[in-house]
């Protein structure tokens, strides 16, 4: 393996460690915000504004490893996850607003709830990644 091989499986492993890292620290503070008013503070709204605006910094912080990890990969693991996100964008647009118009008609008896849309597009996003990935390889 030559040296400039090494050195980009070190930098993708320590892009990858990295996102990680970020992405469980802003779903941890997602927790927080969730549950903190309920169990923690008290529905102290300054403590929930505090909390959440913790968590946008976090959710930021994710947003710029996941742009510095795509940035590191090679073309291929690239292709592949730009495709899955894009997948996962339009399944959240189209299927957002379906969902949505379904319960401002009256055509579901529940509510459309947010955690029901992020669950559809982290399948969609998870599916579409390991299908490229099997296809590509």
């Amino acid at each position: 393996m030559n040296e400039q091989s090494q050195n980009w499986k070190q930098v993708n492993k320590r892009n990858t460690a990295n996102l990680a890292i970020w992405t469980l620290a802003w779903t941890l503070t997602m927790a927080v915000v969730s549950f903190g008013p309920k169990f923690i503070w008290g529905n102290d709204a300054t403590l929930s504004l505090i909390a959440i605006l913790i968590n946008t910094a976090i959710g930021v912080g994710m947003i710029l490893a996941n742009k510095r990890h795509l940035n590191g990969l090679d073309e291929l693991y690239r292709k592949v996850q730009l495709e899955s996100m894009a997948l996962a964008l339009g399944v959240a647009v189209v299927g957002g607003l379906s969902y949505s118009m379904l319960d401002a008609a009256d055509v579901i008896s529940f509510d459309a709830e947010i955690s029901h849309l992020v669950i559809l597009i982290g399948l969609t996003y998870l599916v579409s990644t390991v299908i490229g990935l099997t296809r590509y390889k």
